[in-house]
């Protein structure tokens, strides 16, 4: 829970690095509570605007969580506008997500991984 709210602290910083870590257990949360809010929807017979709501609250910080995960990485921000392309754009944001971050410091700052150790 604490890595979900580290991003939420950092709602619009687009520019260092997250760590795998922190990308994976913000997305994990974030599936949580949508799952929840959908629940809650269903429950009270809503008609999604909960989940709208959410959705738009978090645009930005999830936005700016993967462009530091690129940064990791050492792609550009600009990367992700590649998960535009259906299933091969996907993939290959999936590989990227998933790849361990440079253990030095790369031209977006000092790897996060050594800062918290």
């Amino acid at each position: 829970m604490n890595w979900y709210l580290e991003v939420l602290k950092k709602y619009a910083v687009f520019s260092g690095r997250a760590r795998r870590k922190e990308y994976w257990m913000f997305t994990l949360f974030n599936i949580i509570f949508a799952l929840a809010l959908g629940v809650i929807e269903a429950i009270i017979s809503s008609n999604g605007l909960l989940g709208i709501v959410y959705s738009l609250a978090l645009l930005i910080p999830g936005v700016a969580v993967s462009v530091r995960r690129l940064h990791d990485t050492d792609h550009s921000g600009w990367w992700l506008l590649i998960g535009l392309i259906p299933i091969i754009g996907v993939i290959v944001l999936l590989v990227f997500m998933v790849q361990e971050g440079g253990a030095s410091e790369n031209q977006y700052g000092p790897d996060p991984k050594a800062l918290a150790a």
